[in-house]
């Protein structure tokens, strides 16, 4: 039943035309329902305006334990839609006012919502993360980087004295090529996945990165996949991983997930009409 204070959260908008039923509980555990408007059906969840209200999102998503389980919902919703077919996800808590505003919007946006529903349409995208792991890089580099393979051998022939500084230029000339032949890898991954994919999009990654359990991130890149070329991309996923895995490398390939980085421009004008 809706209330005077209810407020429309949005997750995602797919077409009119797409049977939808049987859906998957929302935020809260609140229902899932559809908006139609102009052959586009914004999926939306009717939630309690005064705990949904700007400021009250504000503190409350500095709790980590508050947030996931309500990220987890919103992803969850749009991976059932884009199992469906092809979906415009929203960014989370995407709040409307009502439906006056969500059908506002349905309408307004509709040649934009058009045009990346399309492109949703051509595959589903997956992740790949690639961390750089030194500890076991570190006693291969010689193998991969010739800099480093002219070092050890001029330090293996030479007199003691000769061969305690040249070890300390070795040391200090692994630093610098293992960051080097992370980059190689990272780019060469990525030219041997690119035929595979429909787009492909890399999120920057910088030397700050944060080093992990999994070691420092050297690549974070979204592969819009046909299901055609799935095998072939995976094929070659592992042959990659065949090459780099037990040579200082990780592998993280997860999917397919709702085409967040691919409609992100379509995405972000609904949210901000809301």
């Amino acid at each position: 039943m809706a209330h005077t204070n209810d407020i429309w959260y949005i997750y995602g908008v797919m077409r009119a035309t797409l049977e939808a039923n049987q859906f998957p509980e929302g935020l809260d555990d609140a229902p899932v329902e559809r908006c139609v408007e102009g052959g586009m059906a914004a999926l939306f969840s009717r939630l309690d305006g005064e705990r949904y209200a700007p400021a009250a999102i504000e503190r409350a998503t500095e709790d980590v334990e508050w947030l996931a389980p309500r990220a987890v919902a919103h992803d969850r919703v749009l991976t059932w839609a884009s199992d469906k077919g092809p979906v415009v996800p929203l960014p989370i808590f995407s709040l409307f006012s009502g439906e006056q505003a969500v059908r506002t919007m349905l309408r307004e946006r509709r040649v934009a919502l058009d045009t990346a529903l399309r492109r949703a349409s051509a595959g589903r995208e997956y992740s790949l993360r690639v961390y750089r792991i030194d500890s076991e890089l570190g006693p291969v580099a010689t193998e991969l980087s010739p800099t480093l393979a002219e070092l050890h051998k001029a330090a293996s022939e030479a007199s003691p004295g000769q061969r305690y500084l040249l070890e300390r230029k070795l040391d200090a000339a692994r630093k610098k090529e293992l960051h080097g032949i992370g980059a190689r890898v990272a780019r060469d991954v990525i030219d041997a996945l690119l035929p595979h994919a429909v787009e492909t999009l890399e999120n920057r990654v910088t030397t700050r990165a944060p080093r992990d359990a999994a070691g420092l991130l050297i690549l974070d890149a979204a592969f819009l996949i046909e299901p055609s070329s799935l095998t072939d991309f995976q094929r070659e996923l592992m042959a990659i991983v065949t090459r780099h895995g037990s040579r200082g490398f990780r592998f993280d390939f997860t999917g397919p997930w709702p085409p967040y980085h691919f409609v992100r421009d379509q995405q972000e004008r609904a949210a901000d009409d809301a």
